[in-house]
């Protein structure tokens, strides 16, 4: 029995440690894959149908939108801008999703991911960082690159020479 007293205290005391001790919320990566593929496969539609509002209405109020050309970058503002005349003739663009990735950061609020598509400029992969905020997930940077298989690299570098060297220009 005198024996028992330490082995009691002890086990009362992690017993008792255990239950003060933050439980990690488990994160179910399923749902949360789930809800960023529809939220980006609902994104695309939006531009599919020329729907502004759902379009733009996925992107955080502080977004990134990198485009295929070295000079685009825009904030969401700027994006709308050069977007709206597309829209507004009722057709923006159409990328079907091939392929997607998505990643998922420990607190479950932040993903990160990437996508093949198939475009009207062939093969694109985009690429982006969603955070969800007030239950609401929402897009912060996307890039859009245009794919190109390594076979074919060699007569495209040679043209993107050429026009690098005008773009590069203004940064001197």
């Amino acid at each position: 029995m005198k024996n028992s007293i330490p082995f009691l205290i002890t086990l009362l005391s992690i017993s008792f440690l255990s239950c003060n001790q933050p439980q990690e919320e488990k994160i179910n990566t399923s749902a949360v894959k789930t809800e960023v593929s529809n939220l980006l496969d609902n994104w695309h539609k939006a531009a599919s149908d020329a729907n502004f509002e759902n379009y733009f209405g996925a992107m955080d109020s502080i977004s990134v939108f990198v485009g295929t050309d070295a000079s685009e970058v825009w904030d969401k503002k700027q994006f709308e801008n050069f977007s709206k005349p597309y829209f507004d003739k009722g057709k923006a663009w159409s990328f079907k999703t091939v392929d997607r990735n998505i990643y998922i950061h420990e607190s479950g609020a932040l993903v990160w991911f990437d996508e093949l598509l198939n475009t009207w400029m062939g093969v694109c992969r985009g690429s982006g960082v969603i955070t969800k905020k007030q239950n609401e997930w929402k897009i912060k940077h996307y890039v859009l690159s245009i794919a190109v298989s390594n076979e074919d690299v060699n007569p495209i570098v040679k043209i993107k020479k050429k026009r690098d060297s005008l773009f590069l220009s203004k940064f001197k």
